[in-house]
């Protein structure tokens, strides 16, 4: 019996009778049932065939990973190596991958399945959530690297789960934070009802047994909210005190603390009023607002997680003799030779000593176009090599490279605390010092006049006067406002953006990706001869078809095949089409084919190409990065404002001044580094300045994270995105223009309610002092305050005059 056919999109069995076909590089390929079909025709009319053409010859032969792949997963067999990833458990051993491709619950069931069916696999189980798989298997049977690339044949990449100790820890005190915030809500609410069945205007006719068996049970379903809920209240309470410093944390932990004792006194006695439900109360709202606070802190840690990701795992290290062995990066020292092929990352920030191709810096600079690098020349750790092999020297490793350099930038800027900030934090230590100043004298008044009431007036001001009204002030009309900046298709990302909004003077814009779109478009071609522009396109896209630089992706496909092709880096292709030989490229290098002069380039802006034969040049082709829509629409608008704007860039082209003069721009910058585009930011807020940042690329990332406001595209990188104070998830730049109008709304919104809290507190202040507020009645005036900030709020929920646009789509994953 003949083995079935594998499908050439996943690699599993075709079962016998099936019709399911696709066209892949230019043949009928097999598929095994309508969805491998209908991925792999949305791959090729997405212009993405040449994921194929890398792993053709593993999908026709599934029993065969590429050579350079098998030998980079024998490295997780080393016991050394498996120390670190994989848990001993008797006879099996466990281990987390992270899988990267998947794109639906379709894909954990395919993982699973398929691996549950090897031997020696006791349990694979994947987290959707975070793409995490949990495979518990018998080493004996089935090496790690076995077990790798069997996820690698049916087309999903996995990489031992190493997670970033800060970022880790991060997450547990995230999780820790959940369930307290979940207790304190849960409990509030039983404790709400019981407090308020024994307030007598509810039960005139409530019993006296019935009574005590609610304040017990009041007091039993506090406890956990004091002691584990707002445990880190008191902890910081503590820490703080120990210091001399005061903080949110001591004025907290005193209305917290003093309430719950209230509570108890009024337990024990049976006699007045309790106090539970403000505990709970007290405990749910800032609660949250820590939480929110850590998940901002979570975010950071990510980041830079991700950037020391941009490294390869393992590299190929030269020996004296020139054989080359795969390495861990780890184990990498400054000196070593290593060889990186066609298509591989760079390992470290090294110096070419031989060879010669083009560098892909997109991810680090933002230029699209690989730069091209030989011998003598540096090359930066976590770039690409587009073209040809080259031999490297290590120079610098860890903290010395260019991207620890990026990271340290990143953490210096994030650390910068807007004055704004240092502002409010002054504020809010006086605002506590005169509270707990006013709450002793108050005190010991009262205990010389009346000494039975004092600590109950004592503790209705310090009730009356925790800011909870001030602190909703703020985060709810900023919470309700990105709700419907969500519908604009901008989504905020940290509460100041909106408020921030109204202060800014200064707007700097990247050009690659944001003002444009990032990708090179096919915009003119100038025959020089007889041939018209059809021929001259074909010619030129059947030799571009062959490449895989950025270039080739703007000539579409070709009825005629190019064979021959070699690439010249930074130079062009050359490539015998018919058996006439072809040049696509550098102007002095297609003229040196045919010994031509080179003829004048046009003088139309963009990235001009010259195609020529043995005989003469043929055709000039343009190429050019398109300009957004709607890009002008922004500039305008901030000209309007009486903005400065920039055009700060890491392109070294003429494009940038191309673009900058089309929108009017008149400070444009091109060639910047992340350190030098940090270092424009920083000369901008000496003079005083409050700059808006849009960017969409790592070499961003400083700036971004350091401007008063940042907001990175849609089609940005993850960790601009995340770095970001807001994403354009509609890519849309006139939807900027849009949430300004909805920043000028809030920011009256805001003020309304800091002027409610601040009149409230003012006013409750002297009743309470002089004891015509009782603890009770101040914690029903608090919660009154809040609900007026909230209720003020939610007006933002729906803005007069707001365009309705369609709801932007979910961004695909990076």
């Amino acid at each position: 019996m003949s083995a079935l056919q594998p499908c050439y999109h996943c690699g599993l069995p075709v079962p016998e009778g099936s019709t399911f076909q696709a066209v892949v590089l230019g043949e009928s390929r097999a598929m095994c049932c309508p969805g491998c079909q209908v991925v792999a025709e949305a791959i090729v009319a997405g212009g993405l065939e040449s994921y194929y053409r890398h792993r053709s010859e593993t999908a026709a032969n599934p029993e065969a990973l590429p050579q350079v792949l098998s030998d980079e997963l024998a490295l997780y067999d080393r016991p050394d190596v498996q120390q670190q990833l994989v848990e001993q458990h008797g006879e099996t051993q466990e281990t987390a991958l992270l899988i990267e491709g998947i794109s639906c619950a379709a894909c954990g069931w395919l993982i699973e399945h398929h691996l549950r069916k090897l031997p020696g696999v006791v349990r694979a189980q994947l987290n959707l959530s975070n793409h995490r798989l949990q495979v518990e298997w018998q080493g004996s049977q089935l090496p790690l690297s076995q077990l790798l690339a069997e996820l690698r044949r049916i087309g999903y990449a996995a990489h031992p789960y190493q997670p970033d100790a800060a970022a880790e820890r991060m997450h547990q005190e995230n999780r820790r934070t959940m369930r307290q915030l979940g207790v304190a809500g849960l409990l509030w609410m039983q404790v709400m009802m019981a407090s308020m069945a024994t307030w007598p205007e509810f039960n005139l006719d409530l019993s006296h047994s019935f009574d005590v068996i609610l304040r017990w049970t009041s007091l039993i379903l506090t406890t956990p909210i004091v002691f584990y809920c707002c445990g880190p209240f008191f902890r910081g309470a503590l820490r703080d005190l120990r210091t001399r410093h005061l903080t949110m944390d001591v004025s907290v932990s005193l209305a917290i603390g003093g309430a719950y004792l209230a509570g108890i006194w009024s337990t024990i006695t049976g006699s007045g009023e309790l106090y539970f439900d403000a505990v709970g109360m007290f405990a749910l709202f800032l609660l949250a607002g820590r939480y929110l606070e850590r998940r901002a802190r979570e975010r950071t840690a990510q980041v830079t997680a991700q950037l020391v990701n941009l490294l390869p795992a393992s590299c190929l290290r030269l020996d004296a003799q020139g054989n080359s062995q795969r390495i861990l990066l780890s184990e990498l020292q400054i000196g070593d030779h290593v060889l990186v092929p066609p298509g591989a990352v760079i390992p470290a920030d090294a110096r070419i000593i031989d060879g010669h191709s083009s560098i892909d810096e997109s991810l680090l600079t933002g230029e699209y176009l690989p730069q091209p690098r030989s011998r003598g020349q540096t090359v930066t750790g976590g770039t690409l090599n587009v073209e040809s092999p080259l031999t490297l020297e290590i120079e610098a490793l860890g903290e010395q490279t260019r991207l620890s350099a990026i990271v340290r930038l990143l953490e210096r800027a994030q650390a910068d605390k807007p004055r704004l900030a240092e502002l409010a934090d002054r504020v809010s230590q006086w605002f506590l010092v005169i509270v707990l100043l006013v709450a002793a004298v108050l005190g010991l008044v009262w205990w010389q006049i009346d000494s039975e009431r004092a600590f109950w007036i004592v503790l209705a001001l310090l009730v009356a006067t925790c800011p909870c009204a001030l602190s909703l002030a703020t985060p709810t009309a900023l919470t309700t406002a990105t709700g419907s900046l969500h519908g604009l298709g901008l989504l905020v990302t940290r509460g100041h953006v909106l408020e921030s909004l109204n202060h800014v003077d200064t707007l700097i814009v990247d050009k690659t990706g944001t003002l444009t779109e990032g990708r090179l478009v096919l915009r003119d071609v100038q025959p020089l001869g007889d041939l018209d522009q059809d021929r001259c396109l074909r010619l030129a896209a059947a030799l571009e078809n062959r490449s895989e630089h950025p270039i080739a992706r703007a000539f579409g496909r070709s009825p005629l095949v190019a064979e021959a092709v070699r690439s010249e880096p930074g130079k062009g292709l050359e490539g015998c089409i018919n058996g006439q030989t072809l040049r696509i490229g550098e102007a002095h290098f297609v003229a040196a084919l045919s010994a031509s002069p080179t003829p004048t380039m046009p003088e139309a802006p963009g990235q001009w190409l010259l195609l020529g034969d043995e005989q003469r040049p043929l055709a000039w082709l343009r190429l050019d990065d398109r300009l957004r829509d709607d890009a002008r629409t922004l500039i305008d608008a901030a000209r309007q404002r009486g903005w400065q704007v920039l055009l700060l860039s890491g392109d070294h082209s003429p494009m940038v001044e191309s673009v900058a003069r089309e929108l009017g721009i008149p400070d444009a910058r091109g060639g910047l580094t992340p350190d030098d585009k940090l270092s424009v930011l920083r000369e901008l807020h000496q003079q005083g300045r409050h700059v808006l940042m849009l960017g969409d690329g790592v070499n961003d990332v400083p700036v971004l994270a350091g401007a008063d406001i940042s907001v990175a595209m849609g089609s940005a990188t993850d960790l601009a995105k995340t770095s970001a104070d807001a994403v354009l998830l509609s890519n849309r730049l006139d939807s900027l223009v849009d949430a300004l109008e909805v920043a000028r709304r809030t920011r009256r919104i805001i003020v309304e309610n800091i002027t409610w809290a601040c009149l409230y507190n003012g006013l409750i202040l002297p009743f309470a002092a002089i004891g015509w507020v009782t603890p009770g009645w101040a914690a029903v005036g608090m919660s009154a305050s809040s609900l007026v900030v909230v209720i003020n709020a939610l007006r933002l929920s729906s803005l007069p005059g707001q365009p309705q646009r369609p709801a932007p789509q979910p961004l695909a994953a990076s």
